[in-house]
């Protein structure tokens, strides 16, 4: 004998709450927390490497390197090493992007009734927290190894403002590139190929002087070498640059928030557009 299913009996479906786009970012970062909390490997680039990067850069060519206007090597690096850590910022955006593509993980969130912004915001969101992880990390191992800051409490928050600020610009970078790459694989080739040589070509790691002329105009000009001078100048950690220098090195400050304005003007709607194309049907 059957039986007809009585209301009551009907599975009901959960209710739908509406919830802000800045709720549903929320949720995509603590989604991304709770991945790396259960994958705890996933720190080392922000936490064994940094640590490696200071003390090889730091006692290996610390020992030839010595004209660093007046300051130690300890201190002319360490803000180099902090631009390269948020630089690669892009490089988690854009790997994590793909990654998700690549397992449906994205079908999965265009079924759920969330904005798709909400998912990008989310992923740059934890991925500044992920960076600053190795921006506090090489803080304290610089400061075990000798280096200090000399200046201000102003002037040291706002050069770590500017290291965030160029952190949120290089994030749709990221963005572009893990929406447009189809592999994992193909994401981690091009970001080394690209992003390696961008830092190494700058004065992060050695002074531009002894350069050919040629390549010191390059470096000089390269929006990494803009922020660590600033950071040098706001922290102590080394000379303003001479009446020879080019604009930017002369007013480091301006120029790396312009750099990041421009940098995120530029790349932001491509990106947005490549992540579009890449989850529509």
């Amino acid at each position: 004998m059957t039986t007809t299913p009585t209301v009551e009996s009907v599975t009901q479906r959960p209710e739908i709450r509406q919830t802000t786009v800045w709720q549903q970012s929320w949720i995509m970062v603590k989604r991304n927390m709770i991945h790396t909390k259960r994958m705890p490997e996933m720190l080392s680039d922000v936490t064994i490497q940094p640590i490696m990067f200071v003390l090889l850069f730091a006692y290996v060519f610390g020992a030839s390197i010595t004209n660093t206007g007046g300051v130690s090597y300890k201190e002319f690096l360490l803000p180099g090493i902090m631009g390269q850590t948020i630089v690669f910022t892009a490089f988690i955006v854009a790997t994590g992007i793909t990654g998700d593509l690549e397992k449906g993980i994205i079908d999965r969130f265009r079924s759920l009734p969330i904005r798709r912004s909400s998912v990008l915001i989310g992923r740059s969101i934890a991925a500044v927290m992920h960076s600053s992880i190795g921006i506090v990390v090489m803080a304290i191992t610089g400061l075990a190894i000798g280096w200090r800051i000399h200046g201000t409490v102003g002037e040291a928050v706002l050069a770590f403002a500017l290291v965030l600020l160029f952190g949120f610009a290089m994030i749709w970078f990221g963005i572009l590139i893990g929406s447009w790459l189809k592999s994992v694989e193909a994401v981690n080739g091009f970001m080394f190929t690209t992003l390696f040589p961008l830092t190494f070509l700058s004065n992060a790691f050695v002074p531009t002087a002894p350069m050919p002329s040629w390549l010191r105009a390059i470096a000089e000009w390269n929006p990494i070498s803009a922020l660590v001078q600033a950071m040098r100048v706001l922290w102590g950690n080394g000379p303003a640059a001479g009446p020879d220098a080019p604009w930017p090195l002369q007013h480091p400050e301006v120029a790396t928030l312009i750099w990041a304005v421009a940098l995120t003007v530029v790349f932001a709607p491509f990106a947005l557009r490549a992540y579009t194309k890449r989850t529509s049907d």
